[in-house]
């Protein structure tokens, strides 16, 4: 085989395995990953679930504001979850972490990992340690280290820039329904100028209840990038989801501000 031959077959096999990856992506991730459930009511938190949530460092489960201010109700003062009493400080707190990381608890090393970067929790910053932590917990299977990852390296942020590897993280972990690697995906797309690509990371972030996906579609609508069946069925899929994460008890955490 001629070198020209050599390298029109190497670049069509490298066509058709683009092709299956993202075949691949698009097939799989459409269901949010199961620790997005709260885990005393069972039920998918909404989004974004720094707002509606709580992470308790004791166990590293994240409670849903509703079961949390259940918890208050009944008398609890410690972690719903597994009772254990709060941690006082930030040194205490930073005990609790290390104790799950001992254990290897891929979740607790995800976490250590940001006040590495950040400098938070009375420790110094230390962006390649951050980097060594949000390593191990992604190869342990951590979507949300793989989501650090991505967004480091993507941007540049703490270390020399790597688009192509801050997508691959993005994609491990969208396969594996992290909503907003999944919406970061669309970005990066659209920021590239594959349209239609963007659309298809949008439209199944907006139906796990991304309002920023579904935000997205609509600006695309508007330019005409967009249609508006595509437009209104990530709509109807972004109600559904918000309507599903709905309770009672969750209701009234967010009139009472909790």
């Amino acid at each position: 085989m001629s070198d020209a031959a050599a390298a029109l077959a190497g670049s069509a096999a490298d066509a058709e395995s683009s092709a299956e990856r993202n075949l691949r992506l698009m097939a799989s991730g459409h269901e949010r990953q199961e620790d997005d459930r709260c885990p005393i009511c069972f039920d998918l938190t909404e989004l974004p679930m720094s707002k509606h949530s709580k992470i308790n460092v004791c166990c590293m489960k994240r409670i849903c504001n509703g079961c949390d201010l259940a918890a208050r109700r009944r008398g609890l003062r410690g972690c719903p979850f597994c009772r254990t009493p709060h941690p006082h400080d930030d040194a205490s707190a930073l005990v609790m972490v290390q104790k799950r990381v001992s254990k290897g608890d891929s979740e607790a090393i995800a976490y250590l990992g940001e006040p590495h970067f950040r400098g938070t929790l009375g420790m110094a910053k230390d962006v390649p340690r951050a980097i060594e932590l949000w390593m191990e917990a992604a190869e342990l299977g951590s979507v949300y280290a793989h989501y650090q990852l991505g967004g480091m390296y993507y941007t540049g942020d703490g270390v020399e820039e790597d688009k192509p590897r801050g997508i691959h993280h993005w994609q491990q972990a969208a396969m594996k329904g992290h909503v907003q690697s999944r919406n970061n995906l669309g970005a990066a797309e659209d920021e590239n100028g594959n349209y239609e690509l963007a659309v298809q990371h949008f439209m199944i972030s907006a139906k796990m209840g991304n309002e920023q996906s579904l935000d997205n579609i609509k600006d695309m609508f508007k330019k005409g990038l967009a249609t508006k069946q595509q437009y209104a069925e990530a709509l109807i899929g972004y109600r559904d989801s918000v309507e599903e994460t709905k309770s009672p008890q969750r209701e009234e955490a967010k009139r009472l501000g909790i």
